[in-house]
């Protein structure tokens, strides 16, 4: 049973919200908690905030937040996690939908025109580090996926009983349901290879920039084959160079497996060069289709691999290559389900998450709290966390006995940079130190105008701008019973906005219909 929900602490809380309640400023409070009402912890600010005119640079007003209720300014924490605070990932999402949609359907400064460019949904996977438990539906008979109750098969059937060079077996009988938390953990422990599956993770990031690459070379060659001719274009510096007729928009959400081990889903979105203007985004010559972008992105990942560079403990690095499941879909030509708003509700969904399906989720890991979740003899994710640590630690550390490795993890952290300094920084997030959600500059709109857009619209334009001078000073409600109180009231709000937008909707619809 949570703190939270103890009959003391709930008794506690009541009271706390009561007594907040029976205050004569309670609906002022109410309103000025209003921009942070439903974060789980929201930033506590106090200082000063001017308003000045926008024109004539003229103070209009002061206050101090020692005038607020609290005396603080309530600032939502803005994160992303949906296990960290439910409501700003809320946000977030409805955000991350925007940007990933308007790249596939054009608005919000993106021309609509957007649409008609060829798109691919990619989905590229890691390789195998080892068998697992997993759960594998041969031939689905489920109306909806999403809510898939198929039969699956045996996760690891075989006829002759092997043994893994530890003892333990190598075959598993078990049908697993989608909630067994045996998915995605090793069948044999020791057999698994974590050092190569983290430093798979942190590399990532570099082997999806090279495959990118590759699909852009192999596009090129395509046109070239095709007689298309290069496009002369004037960089922001006055030179003209002359580029390929074609170019990849890319947005990318990662996705952490069960395993802990991260893939991506990527759109591909084809676009052509405008001479005249080449931030322009128009379509790619008539030559090239979706099917040479599906054939391109199968090309590179088939073909793109490196080694990392020399480590203590492995001097010939390890091998990074995409695994054996890539998958690419053309969106809204006909392949069943796969539109541009399921696309981008799925990718809006994935953005808000991170280790929580490894069952892993914690914060930075530091010298001090690392022994709590490193382990090298322990569960996996406990020797993936140990890995990272391990592995990250400084160079200046080259021996491998237990007192080194001991010394290693309560020593600094990144005192001596190095290609995997990164493991030991992103240990809480098994290595991978990567956005969860990326986009090419040309492929849709920013967060930052949404944000910026949002702000907007919420703003009375009396013509001042405010300019505030504050300072940190702490973080979270003053009490569980605030937290009560603003939580539910945001909850109230959004409710309240949803059955206004499906009424307004129902209204537009009833009177087209007549």
């Amino acid at each position: 049973m949570s703190t939270l929900h103890r009959p003391g602490v709930a008794a506690g809380r009541d009271a706390q919200a009561l007594h907040r309640a029976a205050t004569p400023d309670y609906f002022g409070w109410l309103e000025h908690t209003r921009t942070a009402g439903g974060c789980a912890r929201p930033i506590r600010l106090t200082g000063t905030m001017t308003a000045v005119d926008r024109d004539t640079g003229r103070v209009l007003a002061e206050q101090h937040t020692d005038e607020l209720p609290d005396r603080v300014l309530y600032k939502a924490c803005g994160n992303r996690r949906a296990a960290q605070c439910p409501d700003c990932s809320w946000v977030y999402a409805g955000d991350a939908f925007q940007v990933v949609r308007c790249g596939l359907t054009g608005g919000k400064t993106v021309p609509v025109s957007v649409a008609r460019h060829p798109v691919v949904f990619a989905t590229f996977t890691a390789p195998s580090f080892g068998p697992v438990h997993h759960r594998h539906v041969p031939r689905h008979t489920c109306a909806d996926r999403r809510r898939c109750d198929c039969r699956p098969a045996p996760c690891h059937a075989r006829r002759d009983a092997v043994t893994c060079p530890h003892g333990r077996p190598g075959v598993c009988f078990a049908r697993h349901d989608s909630a067994d938390p045996q998915l995605g953990r090793p069948l044999c422990l020791d057999c698994y290879d974590h050092d190569h599956q983290v430093v798979w993770n942190v590399f990532a990031g570099e082997l999806w920039r090279r495959t990118k690459q590759a699909v852009e070379r192999y596009l090129a060659a395509l046109c070239r084959r095709h007689g298309i001719p290069r496009v002369e274009v004037v960089t922001d510096s006055g030179r003209v160079r002359r580029v390929p007729p074609v170019r990849v928009s890319h947005g990318k959400v990662a996705e952490m497996q069960r395993r802990g081990a991260v893939h991506f889903h990527v759109l591909l979105r084809l676009d052509g060069v405008d001479p005249g203007d080449r931030h322009a985004l128009v379509p790619p010559p008539a030559g090239i289709t979706v099917d040479d972008l599906v054939a391109a992105v199968h090309a590179a990942a088939g073909q793109i691999t490196f080694a990392t560079p020399p480590h203590p403990d492995r001097p010939q690095g390890w091998s990074i290559a995409w695994g054996e499941q890539v998958d690419a879909r053309r969106i809204g030509t006909g392949d069943g389900d796969v539109t541009d708003a399921r696309v981008a509700a799925y990718l809006a969904k994935y953005a808000t998450k991170a280790t929580e399906v490894t069952g892993h989720c914690s914060t930075r890991l530091t010298p001090d709290t690392v022994d709590a979740y490193a382990d090298p003899e322990g569960d996996h994710l406990a020797r993936l966390i140990d890995a990272c640590w391990r592995l990250g630690r400084p160079t200046r550390h080259r021996t491998s006995d237990t007192a080194a490795q001991a010394e290693d993890r309560q020593g600094d952290l990144d005192t001596t940079p190095h290609p995997y300094a990164g493991l030991r920084r992103w240990a809480h997030m098994l290595g991978y130190g990567g956005h969860f959600l990326t986009k090419a500059r040309r492929y849709s709109v920013t967060f930052g105008l949404l944000r910026d857009t949002r702000a907007t619209y919420r703003r009375a334009d009396d013509g001042s701008v405010t300019v505030g001078t504050l300072a940190f000073v702490g973080s979270g409600w003053l009490t569980d019973g605030d937290a009560l109180l603003a939580n539910t009231a945001a909850a109230e709000r959004r409710e309240r906005s949803r059955v206004g937008r499906e009424e307004l909707a129902h209204e537009m619809w009833s009177g087209v219909a007549a």
